[in-house]
């Protein structure tokens, strides 16, 4: 199953389809055959694994095979055909996944399978996998991207001096990190507040202030103008503009273009638009050791009134970059909002 996960990574980090590895193996474990998905109307894993054990070895080499899945079997026909029916008609006898497929349509190989006379296992590695597919799961599940907000903080929870400025609170290396972590999304997100405060490019850069391979589509929401001047308009790819304050739309359209890693960057009015509405999957807080007083909270109205109504969080890991602080954290079970 590890090598099923490295093999996934393959597979093409945009679009609406999930990444996923295959690994064919024999009753001794002696591996056959590998594959991987590599984007929409490309074949799936599965099918990918056993027309590379076919080539190799014939039409019959999967009969008494197992298939070890990222995720579990696809069971409808899109762009391709299911992959439970290509397991089957392979003749393999053993399937084992590590995350079940939330689909309302691809959903149900397993069961598929299993009346087929094929043993099933699955949930092997399953937290791990869950962790690969993250931004696909919560596509699949509630029909937006994986939403990242990162804010930049003193130990009073301070984003800003009384005045507004900001630059810088952290330190070169916290910086570099999230410079880094924007490289990895699909769009960076502000708000018209944002642009016309500190007039930021969204770019993603290394240590000598030049521009990554990898760059995040720019994405604005408001309703404000962005100025032509402005330095997001030089981006070196497209900027996106949303003139509008409904977020469940924006997010919805970027999923339907093929986005599924959202980096919120905005202010503290946008993160708290975007916190009070249940939208964030994973929060990145760099906290420096410093003290800023006044009123720049990182974060403001969350809808919270009472102790009662706090959202509780789950610190996946601290991390410590030069003199700051880095702490990655996730809605804990059951404390996250569900949008009406």
């Amino acid at each position: 199953m590890r090598r099923a996960l490295v093999l996934a990574a393959n597979g093409p980090a945009t679009g609406t389809n999930p990444r996923v590895g295959c690994v064919l193996v024999d009753g001794a474990g002696t591996v056959l055959a590998e594959g991987w998905h590599r984007g929409a109307g490309t074949d799936h894993a599965e099918v990918d694994a056993l027309n590379n054990l076919a080539a190799r070895l014939g039409p019959n080499a999967a009969r008494g095979a197992t298939a070890v899945v990222t995720l579990e079997p696809c069971n409808h026909t899109g762009r391709t055909g299911p992959c439970a029916q290509a397991l089957i008609r392979a003749g393999v006898t053993r399937v084992v996944y590590a995350v079940a497929d939330p689909g309302p349509h691809s959903s149900g190989g397993a069961e598929t399978l299993r009346a087929a006379g094929i043993t099933v296992q699955g949930g092997l590695l399953a937290d791990g996998g869950a962790e690969f597919l993250a931004d696909w799961l919560v596509a699949a599940e509630l029909g937006r991207p994986f939403v990242t907000v990162k804010w930049a903080a003193s130990l009073d929870g301070r984003a800003a001096a009384s005045d507004g400025t900001s630059q810088w609170i952290t330190g070169p290396p916290a910086r570099l990190d999230v410079h880094r972590r924007r490289a990895a999304a699909d769009a960076i997100l502000v708000g018209t507040g944002t642009i016309l405060a500190d007039d930021p490019s969204l770019t993603a850069r290394d240590s000598n202030d030049a521009l990554l391979p990898s760059q995040p589509i720019p994405i604005v929401v408001g309703r404000r103008e962005t100025p032509e001047s402005a330095a997001v308009r030089r981006h070196p790819r497209d900027v996106r503009f949303y003139p509008t304050d409904d977020l469940a739309a924006v997010l919805a359209d970027l999923l339907a273009q093929g986005i599924r890693r959202v980096f919120i960057e905005g202010g503290p009015t946008l993160a708290s638009a975007f916190v009070a509405a249940g939208f964030v999957d994973e929060y990145l807080v760099y906290l420096a050791p410093t003290l800023l007083g006044g009123p720049r909270l990182a974060l403001g109205d969350i809808g919270v009134d009472t102790i009662t109504g706090q959202q509780h969080l789950t610190i996946d890991h601290l991390e410590q970059l030069g003199d700051d602080v880095l702490i990655v954290a996730r809605p804990a079970t059951g404390s996250v909002i569900t949008p009406s």
